[in-house]
């Protein structure tokens, strides 16, 4: 049975974001609010609970998993980013998009897409989902939550609690979100690719 946090949206209560934190680095799976819906979440080092998120959305292995990222400080551990992508991302973060680079040695082989060894950087713009990056201290590894057979991302906590409460440690309750999601940004080629059209407004890019 999963722990149930009603976190404030604008006022995230500390003691909440310290106990979510205690759980994933106990090697938990949270689900949590982001910009564009809630994802679920873990450590990085974490295979185990990576395992548990790819059953719980059905994953192959060309899928990105996505670093979620409190600010682009760490970029260059995880990614292979030059001085012209860095320039969009500071213009675009933080904010609905996921962009796709190469991967650096510092990101586990299981993490990055089998074939291009890539793998997705994200800053959401939730101010849940940074006060838990912050309290973290590292990059979460995370994945929008749609499940199997459906197109959106999930946007309602107490939905979710019906669906996975017997599957994940934590459900962090930020809200009834919105559906829209984020804009997929490949740059891993050196060139701009959009993968998918969604929140994030593609003029930086044209």
């Amino acid at each position: 049975m999963s722990q149930f946090f009603y976190v404030h949206e604008v006022n995230p209560q500390a003691r909440l974001i310290s106990q979510t934190v205690n759980i994933l680095q106990s090697g938990g799976v949270i689900v949590y609010p982001t910009d564009s819906g809630y994802a679920l979440g873990c450590m990085i080092g974490d295979k185990g609970a990576m395992e548990r998120i790819a059953r719980i959305r059905n994953i192959k292995h060309d899928h990105n998993f996505t670093l979620m990222c409190q600010d682009l400080s760490e970029l260059s551990n995880y990614a292979r980013v030059d001085n012209q992508a860095f320039r969009l991302l500071k213009h675009c973060t933080p904010g609905p998009y996921t962009f796709i680079f190469k991967g650096t040695k510092e990101v586990p082989k299981r993490l990055l897409n089998d074939k291009r060894k890539t793998i997705g950087i994200r800053v959401p713009d939730n101010v849940i989902a940074r006060e838990l990056l912050e309290a973290l201290g590292e990059p979460m590894l995370s994945t929008s939550l749609i499940m199997p057979g459906q197109d959106f991302t999930e946007s309602d906590p107490e939905a979710i609690r019906d669906m996975l409460e017997h599957q994940v440690d934590a459900i962090v309750h930020g809200g009834y979100l919105g559906e829209n999601p984020t804009t997929v940004v490949d740059l891993s080629e050196g060139e701009v690719e959009i993968i998918r059209e969604g929140a994030g407004d593609l003029t930086p890019f044209l």
